[in-house]
């Protein structure tokens, strides 16, 4: 089953990554101990490395805006190309 985890709790979960990793554990203990894969651990690592809890949110809800917005402009230039041809006729 595959597990969501909230953007505040990546970034928790990178915080006791870092600590564990000062301590002397290896990159594959800590991700068992936190429960990633070493692969979904770097992934987090790249995209949330360095932000706080509130940048989190605030990165996410920024990505959920702009693919609306891409959605919405898709559908309005898909909206506008079948009004041209209806407009002008190939036959």
């Amino acid at each position: 089953m595959k597990k969501r985890y909230l953007p505040e709790d990546v970034v928790n979960k990178l915080r006791e990554a870092d600590v564990l990793i000062s301590q002397g554990q290896t990159i594959p203990q800590v991700c068992k101990q936190i429960g990633v894969t070493d692969k979904t651990y770097y992934r987090w690592r790249r995209e949330y490395g360095g932000l706080k809890v509130t940048q989190a949110k605030r990165l996410k809800a920024l990505e959920r805006e702009n693919n609306r917005l891409k959605r919405l402009l898709a559908d309005a230039e898909l909206d506008k190309a079948i009004l041209r041809e209806a407009a002008n006729p190939n036959f």
